[in-house]
């Protein structure tokens, strides 16, 4: 007995056409949607700010409009995040819609992560749920399901659970959902998309389908996509996938923790890959709480400095910045210099470098008129060539991620089911405080020989993102000898000599040798938090790309 659970949405704002795609191009029971990311929570506040009734995805409505009745000719389940702050909004809006449509609709809701009354300073505060009211909803004949803030992997462990009759206890089962959810989440990223050897790859990936897992009872899953559909599944792409936003070898959630150290992939056939022998074990006592407030204002201006004198010309216009703003400065100033520009240039935008200045201060006078009077009042009285990318307007909010965690008891979990019922969802009875796993042993390093000067990842792929104000960076090998030289070569000494950021920040080293990966852990790379946009790459997505092209002595066999 196999359930296939298929993804059509990684964030709020993906491909509008992949419900229909997905619904059109091959067999499923249940199809999801994740529609929430922690800069998600903070927009969704902000409407909620002007408009009481929203809060929740809108496009996922108006997918829905295109696709409720072939999800409902077809006997596919919806399940999907969208519900944002306001979950209960959204399941009232699907029932209307399907009311118009004469589509017969069964819409049940999951609630219960709100906890913004015990955080009244937070524009939202939710906890993580995890997938057992999905599974409530479901085996009491749900057509739809819409949550608020549950895990992501969540929207496939609630149906797994609902279809098999898995129990809280079942941990390993759980685990393998979980691995396969978190898989999925993303959408395109486990079929090609954001790859970091597409260019090697051989496949299309202009246009990656979304994938599918073919779940089985004991917990072991396929992942794969429809036929036909563009992009490519292989060991390598689940595994990026895997790594992505991850932190240690376990894994936590609500349900289970799930043992990343010990999933095996296996290429099972063209554009199949099996995912077994996950382990799992009982969940943490306690709910992480994702917490969005506003953390005052921002602003920046952008001085493009050309041809020659770069660094003289940043170094005059920032000191005439700072006096400029010596008055009342803002509370936090930040500059960065990046050098895209060459010598001898054949354009004049390839003769550029970029000066960045942000700035940051609770009152939003400090970074609006007085930034940007300082900045135009240096057009003719600054370095040669002055000019900036666009002038500076009014500061505008900011928002700053933050993470608590609860008991379990305090989060009201409750299932509420299509005909009004209201079902409870009883916290984890059997549960297991967190702790690292001890580092495995590694294998043995590469005979010494010959090495080139060259990119890392001419031998390593990488995917990176970021948790709160946290980056990872998973890291990976395809070959046996690959990870026998990455194990004992890519230490935390030498990242950091890789990516300066990092030096005096706490970088933390995970290694998975089932997956040929090392996963580091870059506390504080992003401030606040992406709405907070501390740095040039906010979610650090391209500081894996980063890492692989920088240059270290690799053995020529390896090349």
């Amino acid at each position: 007995m196999t359930l296939r659970v298929g993804n059509a949405s990684g964030f709020y704002g993906d491909r509008f056409d992949a419900m229909r795609e997905m619904l059109t191009g091959g067999e499923l029971d249940v199809l999801t949607g994740d529609y929430l990311a922690e800069l998600t929570m903070l927009i969704l506040g902000r409407d909620r700010l002007k408009d009481p009734a929203a809060g929740y995805a809108r496009t996922f409505l108006r997918q829905l409009e295109e696709c409720l009745g072939l999800a409902h000719e077809r006997g596919v389940r919806i399940v999907a995040n969208a519900g944002g702050l306001n979950p209960t909004g959204l399941a009232d809006a699907v029932r209307k819609l399907a009311d118009r449509l004469g589509v017969p609709t069964r819409v049940a809701h999951v609630e219960g992560d709100d906890l913004k009354g015990r955080y009244p300073d937070s524009l939202a505060a939710h906890a993580y749920l995890g997938g057992f009211g999905i599974a409530a909803c479901l085996r009491e004949g749900a057509d739809v399901v819409v949550t608020g803030r549950v895990t992501d992997a969540a929207l496939v462990t609630g149906p797994a659970a609902a279809h098999f009759g898995w129990r809280p206890a079942d941990h390993d089962r759980l685990a393998g959902a979980v691995v396969a959810g978190h898989i999925l989440e993303c959408g395109a990223q486990a079929t090609g998309g954001n790859y970091a050897f597409f260019a090697g790859s051989g496949r299309d990936v202009r246009r990656p389908g979304f994938p599918l897992a073919e779940i089985h009872e004991d917990g072991t899953s396929v992942i794969t996509k429809h036929p036909g559909t563009g992009g490519f599944v292989d060991v390598g792409t689940v595994t990026a996938q895997l790594l992505y936003e991850t932190g240690g070898a376990r894994y936590a959630g609500p349900d289970v923790t799930a043992r990343l150290d010990t999933v095996r992939l296996t290429q099972e056939g063209p554009d199949r890959v099996r995912v077994e022998g996950v382990r799992g074990e009982a969940p943490p006592p306690t709910l992480k709480v994702g917490r969005n407030r506003l953390g005052g204002f921002r602003n920046e201006v952008v001085f493009v400095l050309t041809g020659l004198d770069v660094e003289a010309k940043a170094e005059l216009v920032r000191a005439q910045m700072t006096d400029a703003l010596a008055k009342s400065p803002p509370a936090g100033i930040r500059w960065e210099l990046v050098r895209t520009d060459r010598p001898d240039a054949d354009t004049e935008e390839t003769a550029g470098a970029l000066l960045r200045l942000v700035v940051r201060d609770p009152d939003q006078e400090v970074v609006g008129r007085a930034l940007s009077g300082a900045a135009v009042e240096l057009a003719l009285a600054s370095y040669p060539g002055f000019h900036v990318l666009a002038p500076p307007g009014k500061g505008s909010p900011y928002g700053v991620f933050e993470d608590a965690y609860v008991p379990q008891t305090d989060a009201d979990h409750v299932a509420v089911l299509h005909d009004g019922r209201r079902v409870p969802v009883l916290p984890a009875h059997e549960t297991r405080v967190l702790d690292d796993v001890p580092q495995p042993p590694l294998p043995a390093p590469l005979p010494s020989g010959p090495t080139r000067r060259a990119p890392l990842g001419l031998v390593a792929g990488a995917r990176s993102g970021d948790k709160g104000g946290n980056a990872n960076v998973g890291v990976w090998v395809r070959t046996d000898e690959a990870w026998r030289w990455l194990a004992h070569t890519l230490t935390v000494e030498r990242f950091r000599e890789l990516i300066p950021e990092s030096r005096d920040l706490p970088v933390t080293r995970h290694v998975l040798p089932d997956l040929r990966a090392l996963n580091f852990v870059v506390e504080g790379l992003l401030g606040e938090g992406v709405a907070a946009q501390h740095r040039f790459d906010p979610q650090a997505k391209a500081l894996g790309e980063w890492l692989r092209s920088r240059h270290l002595d690799i053995p020529e066999a390896l090349l």
